[in-house]
């Protein structure tokens, strides 16, 4: 007889059963204590014999939940065959690999082979205890045991270590972790870990020693570790972890070599526990060398359609600058695009270093050569709960069997990001089947692209304007927009449809209709009201990677109402009383955009630029060219300091001997500059009891916006900017300056001569200036903005405003 046992007792035992230096204890429930037997003691240990022979019939037994059939077909083993020692060792190893058995025996009696199974238990629950400082939830993700699972003694060790990591990772190093079992009826068990959290492990101190171009303050503010004080109750930096000790030298190593320190290298890093064990004082020992600055700055290539100096000026570094490893890093980025953007799909961009001691220089050679050819095997797309895996594909500039290139990797991902449907985009390279082959992964995480919108604002006459409104950009996660709003506000009754289809035909062309009705209420500003209804039809299609084009037509009908009585009792402008009637107004129209940002959401470097046109007289009863440009430069000196500058302009100029009517003028303020309220600039009738609001045919802002840190914890979705804005507005049609037919001189008691100017009404193009600071949170009811504004500069006649808030609700 051969007979074969694996692992000492089976799981029943009352017993402490080592597992490495952890214990697992077995607590009997009092129910299976008083109905069950007396616990068997632990069987003998592993017999060999060296009796083989041949198998007739393989029996299984001690199986309760699994099926003789299952374990069968385990077995690497059939009737028939010969049994002998490594093939009874081999069916062992086996069944145990499926961590369904705590304990397997293999034995021969004549023909038959006996194989006899203890079963793993099942685990009914998981249950921790002793956890204050981190939350079940937490340990629950952390742990690989489920309820419901197979229980094994090894899946055990292994969670115990890592719920030990996770604490260690909080700062509480002495924390230990007891695993428990209750044994319940039908081979099940509860799985309890005992948790001994230990003391939190502060920092007393933060030491450098062979600092002498920085100081200790300075350097910590470069390492993440913080020292523990009382106020630091949000920061999960101010105690000990020894991953972060590494985490800090090579941000220790990435701020000396970012100003110039090539040689700067930490030479230890070591947390001493305090006598008392309250906490660690961490030393930092650094070797920082002398300031370098950049030599001999050359690029070499071996690709004949790639110039070498038109590589050169690409690079964004000249002899004489400070050394960075930074400005290395960019310019491996410049190449391996322009590389990329030149047809080479696989670049290798390699910088060769050679520092010169006598001069404290660093000549740096970068070496363009052509990699191995890589190809796109295969791309996944996750994450997208709502949007269609077709939408996201189609912004792709790769498809699976291209060669691989970065750019247009990276290109891609900023046409994912430039739908406005997802919060986080990343495209991860995964290995492939083959050295020259790769997967990409496309990560998204979808975010609301519904809208219910609300703003508000509040005037320096305590006025306040309110306007809601309902958006919907991802209809159906197909990509397209669908817009069914009715929105009433104290400024804008509106009703219109919008629909835009992102892919008409199958093609890279945008069209969409918009069908709508509305009435602005001016009264409060300029005491007129406007009614329109009409509808207009658009196209969009590219015309290279970084520019697009969008064509229109517009067929409205306006109406321009001011009460009579207001008119004949000279309450209201002349000039805004002779603009009253309607009008069809039928124009074509065109916006050219250039667009070279990082990132179209939130950039931190690069330029974008359009230009519109709209020409009105293609019939219909009004004439008139008008023409705006906005342009915007942005740049990110560190991840909290982003400027942004920005700047607009517009002109609009009646043709066929048409004036610019009222309602088609420029009007600004509110939101599109802060400071001053809705049509608070421009040219103004200050007649005596009047304050109306005359628009004007020209105007140019311009505003300087920069990011500042707030102090407050990445989770509470608060940022902050300081900003500037500066501008004028002005320029009306000489017949709206003057005198109206039949107004009467109070001198003379009599008409007006025809063309004499009015002048109570101002039209000056000055200056207008605001300040301020602009709040940003991402609130549980969606983003929320608050403006704090201080006007610099205006006219007597302006209208300014001191604060102003808008939110939307996202669905």
């Amino acid at each position: 007889m051969q007979r074969t046992r694996a692992h000492g007792a089976a799981l029943a035992s009352g017993l402490a059963l080592l597992m490495g230096s952890t214990a697992l204890v077995v607590v009997p429930t009092m129910a299976a204590a008083q109905d069950q037997a007396p616990t068997p003691a632990a069987a003998p240990p592993l017999a060999s014999a060296p009796q083989s022979g041949v198998i007739t019939r393989i029996i299984v037994r001690g199986n309760e939940r699994i099926e003789q059939s299952t374990v069968l077909s385990y077995l690497p083993i059939q009737p028939g065959e010969t049994l002998d020692p490594a093939k009874a060792d081999l069916a062992l190893k086996t069944l145990f690999r499926t961590d369904l058995f705590a304990d397997v025996r293999v034995e021969l009696q004549g023909g038959d082979m006996i194989v006899t199974v203890v079963e793993n238990p099942i685990i009914n629950k998981v249950v921790f205890e002793g956890n204050s400082g981190l939350k079940e939830e937490k340990l629950r993700d952390e742990v690989t045991v489920r309820p419901r699972g197979i229980f094994t003694r090894a899946k055990v060790q292994q969670d115990v270590q890592r719920i030990i990591e996770l604490y260690r990772r909080s700062g509480r190093i002495s924390a230990a972790v007891t695993p428990k079992i209750v044994e319940l009826p039908q081979k099940r068990v509860d799985l309890i870990f005992e948790i001994d959290e230990g003391p939190k492990s502060g920092v007393l101190r933060v030491n450098f020693l062979g600092n002498k171009e920085f100081s200790d303050n300075d350097l910590r503010d470069v390492v993440v570790t913080e020292q523990t004080s009382w106020y630091k109750f949000f920061s999960s930096n101010a105690n000990y972890d020894p991953d972060r000790l590494e985490y800090d030298k090579e941000q220790l190593r990435k701020h000396y070599r970012n100003r110039g320190f090539y040689d700067f290298r930490v030479v230890s890093a070591i947390a001493e526990l305090a006598p008392d064990k309250n906490g660690f004082a961490i030393t930092y020992t650094l070797e920082e060398g002398v300031e370098y600055r950049f030599g001999k700055i050359t690029v070499e290539t071996e690709l004949q359609k790639l110039d070498k100096d038109v590589l050169q000026q690409l690079v964004p570094i000249r002899s004489g600058e400070a050394y960075q490893d930074e400005r290395i890093e960019q310019a491996t980025d410049a190449l391996t695009f322009a590389a990329g953007a030149a047809g080479f799909a696989a670049v290798d961009v390699r910088p060769r270093y050679t520092p010169n001691k006598a001069n404290n220089t660093v000549d740096v050679v970068f070496q363009v050569r052509e990699g191995p050819r890589v190809y796109v095997e295969r791309i996944d797309v996750t994450g997208n709960t709502q949007t269609l895996d077709y939408v996201i594909r189609r912004e792709l500039n790769l498809v699976e069997g291209d060669a691989y290139n970065r750019a247009l990797v990276d290109r891609s991902r900023n046409n994912i990001r430039a739908l406005g449907f997802f919060k986080e985009v990343t495209i991860d390279e995964v290995p492939g089947s083959a050295p020259d082959r790769t997967g990409l992964q496309v990560k998204v995480e979808e975010q609301p692209t519904g809208e219910l919108s609300f703003s508000a604002g509040y005037s320096s006459v305590d006025q306040l304007v309110v306007d809601l409104g309902v958006t919907q950009r991802n209809f159906r996660g197909r990509g397209q927009s669908v817009r069914a709003r009715v929105s009433v506000g104290s400024l804008r009754q509106q009703i219109d449809f919008g629909f835009t289809e992102p892919r008409f035909l199958g093609r890279d062309l945008g069209a969409g209709v918009d069908l709508y009705t509305y009435r602005l209420d001016y009264s409060e500003f300029s005491a007129y009201e406007t009614s329109t209804i009409g509808g207009n039809i658009r196209f969009a299609f590219p015309l290279t990677f970084a520019s697009r084009m969008s064509t229109r037509y517009t067929l409205r009908s306006d109406e321009v109402d001011i009460d009579d009585s207001l008119c004949a009792g000279g309450f209201v402008s002349l000039a805004l009383c002779a603009q009253r009637g309607r009008f069809i107004t039928s124009l074509v129209g065109y916006t050219y955009l250039y667009d070279r940002r990082n990132d179209p959401i939130n950039p931190t470097r690069g330029y974008r630029f359009d230009v519109s046109q709209d020409l009105a007289g293609v019939g219909g009863d009004v004439n008139y060219l008008r023409t705006e440009a906005t342009a915007g430069f942005y740049h990110g000196f560190t991840k909290d300091f982003i400027l942004s500058v920005t700047g607009s302009g517009g002109y609009i100029a009646g043709w066929n001997d048409d004036t610019i009517r009222i309602n088609d003028r420029f009007y600004k303020g509110g939101n599109n500059f802060r400071g001053f309220e809705t049509a608070g600039i421009g040219p103004r009738d200050t007649n005596v009891g009047r304050t109306d609001s005359l628009g004007g045919r020209a105007y140019a802002i311009g505003s300087l916006e920069l990011t500042v840190p707030t102090f407050l914890p990445e989770q509470y979705g608060i940022k902050a900017a300081v900003f500037t804005e500066f501008g004028t507005l002005g320029v009306l049609d000489s017949v709206d300056k003057n005198y109206q037919p039949g107004a009467i001189d109070p001198a003379t008691n009599l008409p007006y001569p025809a063309g004499t100017r009015d002048p109570l009404i101002v039209d000056d193009l000055s200056l207008r200036a605001s300040a301020g600071l602009s709040v940003f949170w991402k609130s549980p009811m969606g983003p929320i903005r608050f403006d704090f504004s201080r006007v610099l500069a205006k006219e007597d006649y302006d209208k300014t405003e001191t604060f102003r808030f808008s939110t939307s609700t996202r669905f």
